[in-house]
């Protein structure tokens, strides 16, 4: 099987992993909308925050590092295994021990026994990394996609039945507990591999000098995505963070669906192009533009239907989110212009360009938010997406110069996805104008969406018809591959 075949298939399996556990997550997660409040909303958003946070300490970019690896050896295996296991038992322990403190901060003593819970996750996620990085480098998808469909159903089924039975927020606690603990079973169950107990510093070295890097990219990502909510929920309170977490959810779930499917696959992909340059700029161009003719229509058609996709979907106590989720759409359509640079960074041995980049991103996120503050959660919204608008060109001038990539040719992949969007999202604005306060939001909602999938699909057809062939050879060649 060609590269290309293989990163197809994959791209196939990857969107079967991402889109399943998506759709469940989005059922528990709308459940939760209809029961919760905004200020349970703004604990669980809390509590996430530092769970996010540890996680980054526990994975040490081992799991990049080997799959990054051309070459690979049985001790890198048992060290990555073995440094993740030791620091998942303290991660474990120091989350328990500092549960209290950390409430204590922000004064939500509710907060306590969620981290408490949360910090088993430190120790049951220590077991899967090396796995999964074994998985991907054989492009395994399918495996994956098969352990997350598994693990994602029983833990939604848990979840789901504890949201009706009045459990609240600790239906999503629970849910996030059996999606790992069955997650990890499975991984075990499909992996041949079992480690040894031995423990190499010279290999310990190589994943370190690499994986290093990565830690510091999370730990800035983690700051440029997450110190919104930390400002929020420190100055603003609870209720604040919840309605912004509702809004920034809708964004996590849009991004997992439409753009980091193809890029779980691309990260491989990229690697093993490394020495073949010509090709590597092709399947750059090629990923990038196949992901924005999804993006752009997906994000500013959610900002021309923002008011009813909350009003129907989260129902009516959500409607102060509306703002907030028109502004990060504009976030979404960002991340699908750079989401791949990344992945060439990565690709390229190239992690501590990737650093500087992110710590620039997170230095002008976190001044922007706290000066915006002062004027609310809309206000830190638009200074956070504004934030990665300045140093989107830095990243893309990076990737432009490793590539060799004009940054002309890059942004020609995105005319004739633009130039639809746009057309798209006129139509749909028409549409609501002329129906008015006639129908009623749900109508408005799938009148809109059918009316904009149209639009869209006619203008692609017209301004580039051979890429609308493509596409069509495409889905009918990942039909069959499927089958």
């Amino acid at each position: 099987m060609s590269l290309e075949q293989q990163a197809f298939k994959g791209v196939i399996w990857s969107v079967i992993q991402n889109w399943g556990s998506q759709v469940v997550s989005l059922i528990v997660f709308l459940i939760l909308a209809r029961l919760l409040t905004p200020e349970a909303f703004g604990l669980v958003a809390l509590a996430n925050t530092f769970l996010l946070f540890m996680q980054i300490l526990l994975e040490q970019g081992f799991t990049q590092a080997l799959i990054q690896r051309q070459e690979l050896e049985p001790e890198h295996l048992n060290t990555a295994f073995l440094t993740n296991v030791l620091i998942g038992i303290c991660l474990t322990i120091l989350g328990w021990f500092m549960a209290d403190t950390i409430a204590g901060m922000f004064d939500q003593p509710k907060l306590v026994p969620i981290l408490k819970c949360f910090s088993i996750l430190f120790s049951i996620n220590s077991l899967r990394h090396v796995q999964e990085a074994i998985l991907s480098r054989k492009m395994a998808f399918k495996i994956m996609a098969i352990r997350t469909l598994i693990a994602i159903f029983l833990g939604g089924i848990v979840g789901i039945v504890m949201a009706i039975s009045g459990f609240g927020v600790w239906s999503l606690v629970s849910q996030q507990i059996v999606f790992e603990s069955v997650s990890v079973l499975v991984l075990w169950q499909a992996v041949d591999w079992r480690p040894e107990w031995q423990f190499s510093r010279r290999h310990f070295q190589d994943l370190f000098s690499f994986g290093i890097n990565v830690v510091g990219f999370k730990f800035l990502r983690f700051i440029n995505k997450r110190s919104d909510n930390l400002i929020i929920g420190f100055f603003l309170g609870e209720i604040a963070l919840g309605y912004y977490a509702i809004a920034y959810r809708v964004l996590e779930v849009m991004t997992q669906l439409l753009v980091s499917t193809s890029n779980q696959v691309a990260l491989p992909t990229f690697a093993k192009l490394q020495t073949e340059p010509e090709r590597f700029r092709q399947a750059f161009c090629r990923v990038t533009k196949l992901t924005s003719l999804i993006a752009f229509p997906t994000f500013l058609g959610m900002v021309a239907l923002t008011p009813e996709i909350v009003t129907v979907v989260f129902g009516s106590q959500w409607i102060p989110s509306i703002p907030i989720m028109r502004i990060l759409a504009f976030a979404g359509i960002l991340y699908s212009l750079s989401y791949f640079n990344a992945s060439v960074l990565m690709a390229l041995g190239k992690p501590d360009w990737r650093l500087w980049i992110s710590f620039m991103e997170a230095l002008l996120s976190c001044i922007a938010c706290l000066v915006a503050v002062k004027w609310g959660i809309t206000a830190v919204a638009f200074a956070h997406v504004m934030s990665l608008y300045v140093v989107f060109p830095v990243g893309q001038i990076a990737v432009s110069k490793l590539i060799h990539v004009p940054m002309a040719t890059y942004f020609q992949q995105f005319i004739v996805p633009l130039v639809s969007t746009y057309i798209m999202v006129v139509s749909i604005l028409a549409l609501k104008y002329f129906l008015g306060s006639s129908v009623n939001s749900g109508f408005l909602l799938i009148s809109g969406t059918v009316t904009g999938m149209m639009i869209y699909g006619f203008m692609i057809r017209i301004l580039d018809p051979e890429l609308f062939s493509y596409l069509l050879q495409l889905f009918g060649t990942l039909k069959s591959k499927k089958t």
